[in-house]
């Protein structure tokens, strides 16, 4: 199973004809993290159509596996992110709680965020948006 960040998810709800192909070849299971689900919701909050956009939201999210928190998930984000600050390479939580998610429960997270995430060298990752 793949996990989407959420810039993967925010492209593909727009159209990006280069995500929507690559998520089309994918055969595996797609999933995405609770965390991503929030953000997805939170943006759509803050629009000027949030009726409009929480629909579309619910629809999407209907389309993919949403992968909830456990004692697995969020003791890997605390080793995650006490290391990356002892390395002087923090993470927002939303970032952290996604990549421990990838790290427990995938087998790669799928990102145009390359930047941040490869501070965690555990991390598969692989662009769709590039």
């Amino acid at each position: 199973m793949i996990l989407l960040d959420t810039d993967v998810c925010i492209e593909l709800l727009h159209g990006n004809k280069n995500v929507l192909r690559k998520r089309k070849e994918e055969e595996g299971a797609v999933a995405v993290s609770f965390m991503t689900a929030a953000e997805l919701y939170y943006g759509a909050a803050k629009s000027n159509r949030a009726t409009h956009n929480n629909e579309i939201v619910d629809e999407y999210l209907l389309t993919v596996n949403i992968i909830h928190s456990d004692n697995l998930i969020t003791r890997t984000y605390g080793e995650l992110k006490a290391n990356l600050e002892k390395r002087g390479f923090p993470l927002t939580d939303a970032d952290l709680f996604i990549a421990s998610t990838a790290i427990t429960r995938c087998e790669k997270l799928i990102t145009g965020n390359v930047k941040h995430y490869k501070r965690i060298e555990e991390l598969r990752i692989e662009n769709w948006i590039r």
